[in-house]
């Protein structure tokens, strides 16, 4: 049985070093698009409450006029009452008919009063609501206009970067399977805590790079040396030397380039 070949710390830090170029450009990816997903997202939401909003009012609306033709319906039951009331109070015959229907025709005479006035309160409730709805509209139109907009830049964006943003990230999973877990592990804790995503550094002006720290002489020529990773101390990056960094950068630049 072949013996399985024993992976190099050189090779470690190009494979640690490489991974970080193509995360790298994913998140330049990722940059150029910003917030545009988030916009959309939210005027996507505020759209739909936009457009719930008008359902609730156009059902209050009908609402109301339904309460309107109910009122309607009992004034004309009540004049319809009075009549019949009127043509009665002719045939009675004592003042206790009389009075009786009188206060029959009295408090019908009430009760259409009072839905005239309940009909006057609506109407000035669909006045009221009809303003509303036609505020409602104006912003709903204009936000499914900047919508639109927002929907034609993201959609361009993604045109252009899509597919390769996706042959990257399934760049990123093949490196880091071929990379030891622990190393992994060490990269994605670093890569997190630290700003611009950037866990594997060059030394660049005797300095890690992004960083304003001077590394040692001696701790350089380890570094140029290859022979084992060593981290910055001051941001806990992984270091690689600037001749191995330009290496891996005209590399995965051709790499890129095929994307």
């Amino acid at each position: 049985m072949a013996k399985k070949k024993e992976v190099t710390v050189e090779e470690r830090l190009r494979a640690l070093y490489d991974l970080q170029l193509i995360d790298s450009r994913i998140d330049e990816i990722r940059n150029v698009r910003g917030e545009l997903p988030l916009e959309v997202r939210d005027l996507e939401d505020e759209v739909a409450g936009l457009n719930t909003r008008l359902e609730k009012l156009e059902d209050s609306l009908e609402v109301i006029n339904n309460d309107i033709s109910s009122k309607k319906n009992l004034i004309e039951e009540a004049k319809a009452l009075i009549k019949k009331y009127n043509e009665q109070q002719k045939n009675v015959r004592n003042n206790r008919e009389f009075n009786s229907i009188s206060k029959e025709i009295e408090y019908q005479e009430l009760e259409i009063q009072l839905a005239e006035k309940n009909i006057n309160e609506y109407k000035a409730q669909i006045e009221q609501k009809k303003e509303v709805i036609a505020e409602t509209k104006d912003r709903l139109k204009e936000r499914q206009t900047h919508l639109k907009h927002k929907k034609g830049e993201l959609d361009a964006i993604l045109a252009e970067t899509e597919k390769e943003e996706q042959a990257l990230i399934k760049k990123s999973e093949d490196y880091k399977s071929s990379i030891e877990a622990r190393l992994v592990a060490a990269y994605d804790r670093i890569r997190t805590n630290v700003k611009n995503g950037l866990a594997v550094v060059p030394i660049e002006r005797g300095a890690s790079g992004g960083s304003f720290f001077t590394i040692p002489p001696q701790v350089q020529m380890e570094i140029a040396s290859r022979k084992k990773i060593i981290t910055d101390e001051h941001s806990g990056r992984i270091l690689v030397d600037a001749a191995l960094a330009d290496e891996e950068k005209t590399k995965m630049e051709k790499l890129f380039a095929k994307l």
